[in-house]
């Protein structure tokens, strides 16, 4: 298979255009059209992590922070970074970091943050991108009904919703019709008419997944040609956040609460800005990375805690007047992506029936030390 192959893939489920301006998510180094038979995951690319894959025969390196965030000025093999980057292209290793687009998918980086905290009744955070939504309606011969819708709804078709999943409408109805002398395909004898029961399948579709939705229908509808319409809906959009809020399941106290994302985290350390540690807390946001200046936002939408990371000084000056509890067990807590990337690409290898080891970083990239 072709890196462009798992690419191509996972742009279906965090499309770039989700990303912040100015990051620069994408290919980083190598070529779209290399050949790739183990892919491995890692938060960071750093030498040891290109060790690491060099010495397990990787040939595609999947990370979430981009391996490149400022351009080289040279390339002196002396500066470490460099030669990183000639160990990477001399061993034809090929690069490419999923950054901010990962943390606004669905199901993405703040998702999984949020599972590791045992959060329920989950909203986003901060606004980052509204997507167009469509109607898709389908007709098809009554017998293939459940048939294409399952595997539409399985491709995409369906509009999130924070209860229900798989939603569709469908309604039974009789085409009547007369086949002309060279009808295809052919449905009953030339000149005679017939009829059939025919079913119209109704669905929501965000944009990022139309594409791969309208190829499903093409392959599993029953006629050469499906019969469908397509309607962008201008009062509804599919609205991507960066960070999550949600409930605990019982309050806790700022203090017990920072020692629970010491445990969920596995970190031996963290800071924690707080007038009163025994606040009692429930409501929770988090939103991995650096996202000190979402703080006001987090406690208009109801946060009792905000959970971040690389929180700044001054910053941290601010959310004390404003009583909002900050815990901030670093950055490295996103290192989540590295098991929950690894699963997602083994379940698209089984379903794609690609030829492809998947293979995860087990080098801790945390510059910080805890003394």
């Amino acid at each position: 298979m072709k890196v462009k192959d798992l690419v191509d893939r996972f742009e279906q489920f965090a499309p770039k255009k989700l990303a912040m301006e100015k990051d620069p998510v994408g290919l980083q180094i190598g070529s779209l059209q290399s050949n790739v038979h183990k892919v491995m995951t890692t938060l960071d690319v750093r030498p040891e992590v290109v060790d690491q894959a060099i010495e397990n025969n990787v040939d595609f390196i999947f990370a979430h922070h981009p391996v490149m965030f400022h351009p080289a000025r040279n390339l002196d093999l002396d500066d470490p970074q460099n030669a990183m980057y000639a160990k990477i292209i001399a061993n034809h290793i090929t690069v490419y970091a999923a950054h901010t687009n990962l943390d606004s998918a669905d199901n993405g980086m703040n998702d999984w943050l949020a599972d590791a905290l045992g959060l329920s009744h989950l909203s986003g955070l901060v606004p980052t991108y509204d997507e167009s939504v469509f109607r898709l309606t389908v007709q098809v011969p009554k017998v293939y009904a459940t048939a294409v819708r399952m595997s539409l709804v399985d491709a995409g078709a369906q509009a999130s919703a924070d209860q229900y999943s798989g939603y569709t409408y469908e309604i039974d109805g009789t085409v009547y019709y007369v086949p002309k002398a060279g009808a295809d395909p052919t449905m009953g004898a030339a000149g005679e008419p017939n009829e059939i029961e025919d079913s119209r399948l109704e669905f929501e579709v965000p944009e990022k997944n139309l594409h791969h939705v309208l190829r499903t229908l093409a392959d599993v509808h029953p006629l050469e040609k499906p019969l469908y319409n397509l309607i962008r809906l201008e009062d509804k959009k599919h609205h991507f956040t960066m960070g999550r809020i949600g409930d605990l399941d019982s309050p806790m106290t700022v203090k017990e609460f920072a020692n629970y994302c010491k445990k969920v985290f596995a970190v031996d350390g963290l800071r924690v800005i707080a007038k009163d540690l025994t606040k009692p807390v429930s409501r929770v946001a988090v939103l991995g990375g650096d996202g000190g200046k979402f703080f006001h936002l987090a406690q208009q939408k109801g946060a009792d805690v905000y959970v971040t990371g690389d929180v700044y000084y001054h910053t941290g000056h601010d959310m004390l007047p404003a009583d909002l509890p900050v815990i901030d067990p670093g950055h490295h807590i996103e290192s989540i992506c590295i098991p929950k990337l690894a699963a997602m690409f083994k379940q698209w290898a089984e379903e794609n029936n690609w030829d492809l080891d998947v293979y995860q970083s087990t080098v801790n990239t945390d510059p910080f030390t805890f003394m």
